[in-house]
């Protein structure tokens, strides 16, 4: 151990002929095979005072909190000659160093075994690193370059694969904590396809798919001819690509049947992990990740709402735009993929199926504004509680609440102003996303009133749909493209009793949800429905034939047991409210030529029209 912190300490040291203020940390993998990472940091021209240096608490693309310094151990402190420095440790993730000299050498051992956009995993086939849950930092000296080498002798063909500045023999650079916080890295032996990009400036940048996968080169090379498609679209949609640093943006691809599963957007690059034992025979499921973080190297990391600026990486950011940051993306992720070929109409179709399924019949998007669930994100995204919440009664996603707004602005732009929602967030590009100025709730009121040139469609949109609950005609705006949304069972009854759980004959009840028939009767989680109308219900069978002969209106003696106590309660059944949106051409109509005109401008590729 003495030995490898020595080398190290040379190794940081070594980093002074790039400056004189640069944090300096160097990362090593003596025990990847048990998941270790070995981290040291120095830290130059140390002000006066305590020096404290903590642990992140969140990360860029998240907005929960998470607690990765509970994965550091081992942490010390030494001055230039070795000699160990005074440890406090206010908080758990926060130590600090009351006397110290002009430069700071830190050691500490970071455990990771956990694959997706947030947490760090290392093993011997990889190091797979999300920044804030890898790297301390220094308290007020954000503004400070960052040098990082990487030491992976031994490692069969390992490779760097990051956004930062490679700086050469595996040193890379980020100007200031924000970069460096923001750039995930992936040390594999990985394979790769790249393909050049030219700007409408006519500058050439270059985007690069980095896999990390049991597949062929072959099978690498045609996913990329996939996603030169799909980029093509996003293209389309802004009229421009970012101008992406260092003139690169990189696809970090993570294959692995079991990882946790992700897609964390950066500002010119996405951590995708995908749980999946490759991507052969896979394909078609995996495109949505990719399209949707794509979309993000536009909306969210650069056109950005001020909410989020700067990023806080002590505690939870709270913002109110997340139904657009989050949710317009999750309409265009999808919609791209149409219009590029890579999915079918009626896979689009089986999206916004979902969005206003939601939007309508869920009791968090009945009683509360996008706003509200852009707010709950602190609690929602990824966020870890053992206790139980109330949340499927007070929350809808923002993905899919943001969605289905961005659904319906869609139609409505096109049926009553001639317009498309690609003009609004190319309108929102060219005045806060290319310039990099931050954005409110009322910034994009006020560029949809000078795109309609309608304030008052404007203020009415706002008020009703984003600071309000009321919802959008859809059946009506659906229409428009030939597109029919009707009852998907209609007269059939129903209870409200949800996804139940079914267990030594045993039928369980999920938390029911407001306004539905299970939760009128008064009936809750972990109930456990003992007979309907008198017929006896152990499983899923017995609960349905118990269901069959009612419809709606109709009431129904329920025996179950609470906390063990053996109680009766009446349930009305109501009409299955489920929704579906089917052609008109299904429904036995016809599809005008002004419907297919109104489907194909919306659904096709935008390429030769932009």
């Amino acid at each position: 151990m003495k030995k490898f912190l020595g080398t190290a300490l040379f190794s940081v040291l070594s980093f002074a002929c790039f400056g004189q203020d640069e944090i300096s940390y160097t990362v090593s993998f003596p025990n990847a095979i048990h998941h270790e990472a070995e981290i040291t940091m120095v830290i130059p021209r140390v002000p006066a005072g305590a020096l404290k240096v903590r642990m992140s608490r969140s990360s860029p693309g998240r907005y929960a909190t998470h607690e990765f310094g509970k994965n550091v151990y081992n942490f010390k402190a030494f001055d230039p000659n070795g000699k160990a420095l005074a440890l406090k440790q206010p908080a758990g993730d926060v130590y600090e160093i009351p006397d110290h000299g002009n430069t700071v050498k830190v050691t500490y051992t970071l455990f990771g075994n956990w694959i997706d956009g947030t947490y760090a995993g290392f093993d011997e086939t990889h190091a797979h690193m999300n920044i804030p849950a890898t790297f301390a930092f220094p308290l007020g000296l954000d503004a400070r370059a960052r040098l990082v080498k990487f030491n992976y002798e031994g490692k069969k063909n390992w490779k760097v694969a990051t956004q930062l500045k490679p700086m050469g023999n595996n040193t890379f650079y980020a100007a200031n904590l924000q970069y460096f916080m923001d750039s995930p890295t992936e040390i594999a032996d990985y394979k790769t396809a790249s393909w050049d990009v030219e700007n409408r400036d006519g500058k050439v940048q270059t985007i690069h798919l980095i896999t990390h996968s049991d597949d062929s080169q072959e099978t690498i090379n045609q996913y990329a001819e996939m996603l030169k498609k799909m980029v093509a679209e996003h293209y389309a949609v802004w009229g421009e690509f970012p101008v992406y640093d260092y003139g690169h943006y990189y696809f970090l691809d993570d294959v692995y049947p079991a990882n946790a599963g992700d897609g964390m957007e950066h500002r010119n690059s996405t951590s995708i992990v995908q749980r999946t034992p490759k991507i052969a025979g896979y394909e078609g499921n995996l495109l949505g990740t990719f399209s949707h973080e794509y979309f993000h190297s536009w909306n969210v990391e650069r056109l950005r709402p001020k909410t989020l600026e700067p990023f806080n990486f002590e505690h939870s950011n709270i913002s109110d735009e997340l139904w657009l940051a989050e949710g317009f993306t999750q309409y265009y992720g999808g919609l791209l993929l149409t219009r590029s070929g890579l999915k079918t109409i009626d896979n689009a179709v089986q999206a916004f199926n979902g969005m206003v399924n939601a939007v309508l019949n869920s009791p968090g998007a009945n009683r509360y504004s996008p706003i509200q669930a852009s707010r709950y994100a602190v609690f929602a995204d990824a966020g870890v509680a053992i206790d139980q919440t109330n949340k499927n009664n007070i929350f809808l996603s923002y993905y899919t609440y943001g969605a289905a707004t961005a659904l319906a602005l869609d139609l409505r732009l096109r049926s009553e102003f001639k317009l498309t929602l690609d003009d609004y967030m190319r309108a929102l590009w060219k005045a806060y996303g290319k310039p990099e100025i931050a954005y409110t709730v009322p910034d994009l009121e006020k560029t949809l009133g000078e795109l309609t040139k309608s304030t008052a469609f404007a203020k009415d949109f706002f008020g009703r749909y984003i600071y309000g609950t009321e919802k959008n005609d859809y059946a009506k705006l659906l229409l428009n493209a030939g597109f029919v949304l009707r009852k998907a069972n209609p007269g059939k009854a129903y209870t409200g009793f949800g996804r139940v759980t079914v267990e030594g004959g045993k039928v369980s009840l999920p938390q029911t949800l407001v306004g539905s028939p299970a939760y009128q009767a008064g009936l809750d989680a972990d109930d456990v429905i003992l007979t309907m109308g008198g017929k006896e219900v152990k499983d899923l069978a017995t609960l349905n034939a118990a269901s069959a002969d009612f419809k709606p209106g109709d009431v129904v003696d329920v025996t179950y047991l609470y906390r063990g106590e053996s109680k009766s309660t009446r349930l009305t059944f109501a009409e299955d409210p489920g929704l579906e949106i089917v052609t008109i051409e299904k429904t036995g109509g016809t599809v005008t030529p002004a419907m297919q005109s109104f489907r194909d401008n919306w659904l096709n590729s935008q390429i030769k029209s932009k």
